[in-house]
């Protein structure tokens, strides 16, 4: 019998990441506590989104509407890391990045917690911006999944290719 085998990745839906995007756009346009403030958020760049507003706290509440919609859209805010406020000129900006790929130094961890804590017979490798997991039994693959749900990382984790 072959071995059963996923694979652990950290990637996001643009697509979905693109309608949160759109929808908190539409929430800043409409709501009232944000008419006048000059609040809005935009993509800048392939994988970078820009908040704008003329004060602090309205440019961190239309971060929190981006962050709710995020939400709703089932990503992780682990895929989204945003910067502190910075006043440019007359205006302040949070600029975020989507976080995707796992880091050699995670991937490293995640297989040492597999390694330490997962079943016996369990292998564990890295495969670039991803990292195999493959086992003769499925049970065990399932211990590992759970194993590593219950730990924080620092990134958002997918399974997937489960055979």
């Amino acid at each position: 019998m072959a071995d059963s085998s996923f694979d652990v990745v950290s990637k996001v839906d643009r697509q979905e990441v693109d309608n949160a995007l759109n929808q908190a756009a539409k929430e800043l346009a409409t709501r009232f506590d944000f008419r006048g403030t000059g609040a809005g958020i935009e993509w800048s760049g392939e994988e970078a989104i820009t908040l704008t507003a003329e004060t602090e706290e309205r440019v961190n509440a239309a971060l929190e509407v981006f962050k709710e919609k995020l939400i709703r859209r089932d990503i992780s805010l682990k895929a989204f890391d945003a910067g502190e406020p910075a006043a440019s000129g007359k205006i302040y900006k949070i600029t975020g990045s989507l976080v995707q790929g796992i880091s050699s130094e995670n991937a490293k961890k995640i297989s040492k917690k597999i390694r330490d804590e997962g079943p016996k017979g369990v292998k564990a490798q890295i495969q670039g911006e991803e990292l195999r997991v493959s086992s003769k039994k499925r049970d065990d693959l399932q211990s590992v999944i759970a194993l590593l749900k219950g730990e924080d990382f620092g990134i958002a984790l997918q399974f997937v290719n489960y055979r």
